[in-house]
């Protein structure tokens, strides 16, 4: 179980999006890696937190095995190449966490908390996240991966700012004790060993008006060039962060000298070198004998141009480890030796399908591919794919491809495609993962493998592979992508929250998908989440398909007593499988498509709602879902992009919105400020949602009629106590009547990027605060402009609408209705 355990981690944090060979330069680093037994963690909260340029110089330069520990996956974050939130926005960011890894050498992994959103304080931090779970996740991880130095992104003592920041730090700290203490997380010791690092320190930073760096801090140069890579590490980094691209952290490639700075306690202080008095060679390793000048033998006498050469050598080196007794890096070096062979080799091994689903109940064609490209005289002895072993024994040619082809039944036993950490309802705070072996992974490969069995050199290998969707592009070239595990029906629903305005009644569609040929379902009951006797119709009731990728709708209608979740199913003919599921795929270029698969539930909510005025234009900015929850309330909305807006009559909009960070990712909207000024003081409506202050300055461009600036102020507890500043405001009163309870039920905040320094014109609404701070005005501020209005507003409406809070509707409604009263 320990030595699966190990291979967990070595193997299932890799990116699937493509499938390339190593260069002669980088098989001469992993030889040299190969008599460096020294392992480094880095920790920090977020996605994007890490110091990629230091991982770089661990990873290919002191060929530390390196991690980068993300406390979080960046959930809670903003996204600025689309409309995800939530889960979503945090399966994008573990891909593009994982393109960095890919890039920067490190290994990614996770802790299972969530990323609920800015937190000012660790302490608010850790009552969401349930500080016990993460630490023992911490301890898991360093228990597992070993590390002999830890070195935390933020210090424990609040210069990182956010509260998550200094809550990775608390809890590096105190995991580096407790992995060591067999008495803290026992229950883990049955799959693992306690483990004691030998230091823990903080890398000091400079960020914006944050010095935390001194001349008397440890420090050395990390932006140094590796002449076989032909890069330096500023350069990889810079490539690796560049991967981070919903958070828009492209940067350029640096080069030159970079000072990288530590601090520790006395106790963990250094001198000379991160590494000092650690250990890092095979003398480390009881019963490792000359494996050392085994591998010097094969570094000296490596050939850059005929890297096959090597692996009669390094076959020995395997064997060698092999018959050395267990121990973690004896594990480590035996994969690490393996892979070395099959790239030092030329072997190309893959397994792929031209179908992009593998679905219940249908077959898969699998093409299983070698190549001995250097002829090194490999044999294969078998393959194997679920229980289909094909036993070969034949030597591989030089250079010519062997196809194996198979053909195997997709059975209702093997899990559909669904990341780990979803696989359960998850709390406020944290996901809800039971299996112990999984926490930790930044992504674990699900469907189907392939198992080769090669002989190399007189040595029996074993290579597993997993099968990917692969294609080609016309544009792209040929692409890898997972391959997904669908059920033979998915469902999907029109809307996943239904707003009642008035009586308590919802009708919808349910639209049913056929993944496969041949299936005959029927509509199960509705399931309710709370205790009630809704009156429910299902029309029609049972469908039949004969061909894969046909849909049909069903609608339905229901009339309850209460507000209520309605979970909805159909199960087959044969009554031996139930459909429960929405497919929901995510799909950019940068990274892989991300398939994630929920439970199909309609959320009903009854909400007192009128509204003023019909036609909205949306000035589309950095991605949100507003515009959706604005047409669900009976407005007919236009996006508009520069060419609309160069070219319509504004004046035909009773409101123009701007989506989040419009005026940061829309550098063309600065040149319409004039003609959307002009807009309001003819008697139109213009609310503009937050945009953030740090690539605009002091509101570069002209937003507003009236000056004012932005601030980054923010206030972080979604239940902050509302004070209206002026309760007559027309704002908090039509069409309707705005209280305190509008307020209820928010999620993960109340408003970001506060406007600051307003002109006298404008008017504030709303005070708010956080514990223990001053209050702030600044997260609604209105001013008439002519026979018009202009708002700026940080409120998170694009958070709250797609939640289905009520409140936010009806201040939102409030907001576009400014223009619609008429004066008595």
């Amino acid at each position: 179980m320990k030595k699966w355990l190990l291979l967990f981690f070595l193997f299932f944090t890799c990116n699937l999006f493509a499938q390339t060979s190593l260069t002669s330069g980088e098989i001469y680093l992993r030889l040299k890696k190969l008599n460096v037994l020294g392992t480094v963690l880095y920790v920090a909260a977020h996605p994007d937190d890490e110091n990629t340029r230091l991982l770089a110089y661990f990873s290919k330069d002191r060929l530390y095995k390196t991690g980068y520990l993300s406390v979080t996956r960046g959930d809670g974050g903003q996204n600025l190449i689309g409309n995800e939130q939530g889960i979503e926005l945090g399966l994008i960011r573990t891909q593009e966490l994982l393109s960095a890894r890919t890039i920067d050498g490190a290994e990614q992994f996770f802790t299972r908390a969530y990323d609920f959103g800015y937190s000012k304080t660790p302490e608010e931090t850790f009552e969401k996240w349930n500080k016990e779970k993460v630490l023992a996740d911490v301890v898991w991880i360093i228990r597992n991966f070993k590390p002999d130095v830890i070195i935390t992104r933020f210090p424990v003592t609040g210069e990182g700012g956010h509260g998550h920041h200094t809550a990775s730090a608390i809890l590096a700290n105190e995991a580096l004790i407790a992995a060591a203490d067999p008495k803290r997380f026992p229950e883990q010791l049955k799959l693992t060993q306690p483990w004691q690092a030998k230091r823990i320190l903080w890398n000091a930073f400079n960020f914006g008006s944050t010095n935390t760096t001194r001349d008397d801090q440890f420090k050395f140069d990390v932006g140094t060039f590796n002449a076989v890579l032909g890069k330096s590490y500023g350069e990889i980094a810079a490539e690796s962060r560049s991967q981070h691209k919903s958070q828009g952290f492209g940067v350029p490639r640096s080069r030159g000298e970079a000072l990288e700075y530590f601090s520790a306690s006395a106790a963990n202080n250094v001198q000379n070198d991160l590494f000092e008095n650690i250990n890092t060679t095979w003398s480390r390793v009881p019963g490792a004998g000359n494996i050392s000048q085994l591998i010097d033998a094969v570094i000296k006498n490596y050939d850059f141009i005929n890297p096959q050469k090597s692996v009669a050598q390094l076959v020995q080196v395997y064997k060698k480890l092999e018959v050395m007794p267990q121990n973690y890096w004896r594990n480590v070096k035996m994969q690490e030796v393996q892979n070395i062979i099959e790239q030092a080799s030329g072997m190309w091994i893959e397994a792929f399908t031209s179908q992009p689903y593998a679905v219940h109940g249908d077959s898969l064609r699998v093409q299983m591919v070698l190549n001995d490209r250097l002829g090194i005289g490999a044999k294969i002895q078998s393959v194997k794919i679920e229980e289909t072993d094909s036993v070969l024994q034949q030597p591989l040619l030089k250079n010519k491809n062997l196809v194996i082809p198979k053909t195997i039944a997709v059975k209702n036993s093997i899990p559909i495609t669904q990341p780990y950490w979803l696989q359960n309802e998850m709390e406020e705070g944290y996901f809800n993962v039971t299996d112990q072996s999984q926490i930790g992974a930044a992504e674990i490969i699900t469907g189907y493998k392939v198992v080769f069995n090669l002989e190399i050199g007189g040595e029996a290998f074993v290579f597993e592979k997993p099968v990917k969707h692969k294609y080609t592009d016309p544009v792209k070239g040929e692409l890898y992508q997972p391959l997904v595990i669908l059920p033979a029906v998915s469902l999907t629903p029109d809307e996943q929250i239904k707003l009642s305005v008035g009586k308590n009644e919802l009708e919808g569609t349910i639209t049913v998908k056929a993944n496969t040929k041949n299936v005959q379902v029927a509509a199960d009951d509705i399931a309710l989440k709370q205790n009630d006797k809704p009156k429910t119709q299902i029309d029609p009731k049972t469908l039949s398909f004969t061909s894969g990728g046909s849909t049909q709708n069903v609608k339905y209608n229901i009339s309850a007593a209460k507000d209520n979740e309605y979970y909805f199913s159909f199960t087959n003919s044969e009554n031996t499988s139930k459909f429960s599921h929405q497919l929901h795929e995510i799909k950019y270029d940068h990274i892989p498509n991300i398939t994630y698969q929920t439970p199909v539930v309609v959320k009903n909510q009854k909400i007192d709602l009128v509204t003023r005025g019909k036609r909205i234009g949306y000035i589309v900015g950095a991605g949100d879902k507003v515009p959706d929850a604005l047409e669900q309330i009976g407005y007919e909305v236009i996006l508009m992009q520069e060419k609309e807006l160069a070219r319509n009559n504004l004046q035909q909009f009773d409101a123009i919105i701007t989506g989040v960070r419009a005026y940061n990712t829309n550098e063309w909207l600065n040149g319409y400020h004039d003609k959307l000024m002009k807009y309001v003081e003819n008697g139109g409506n213009l609310i503009v949602q937050y945009t953030t202050s740090n690539q605009i300055g002091p509101v570069r461009g002209k937003i507003g009629p009236y000056q004012f600036n932005i601030s980054r102020t923010r206030i972080t507890d979604e239940k902050s106590k509302i004070i209206f500043l002026d309760p007559e405001h027309q704002v908090l009163n039509f069409p309707n009547k705005i209280t305190s309870a509008d307020f209820n039920s928010w999620i993960q905040e109340r408003s970001i990027y506060h406007a600051a320094e307003w002109d006298k014109n404008f008017q504030p609404i709303l005070s708010m605060s956080d514990p223990g701070e001053t209050s702030q005005d600044g997260s609604l501020i209105i001013a008439r402009y002519g026979k018009g209005y202009f708002t700026y507003t940080g409120l998170v409406f694009f958070r709250q609408l797609p939640a289905g809070v009520p409140g936010a509707y009806r201040l939102l409604a409030n907001l576009i209705a400014l223009n619609q009263k008429k004066e008595m």
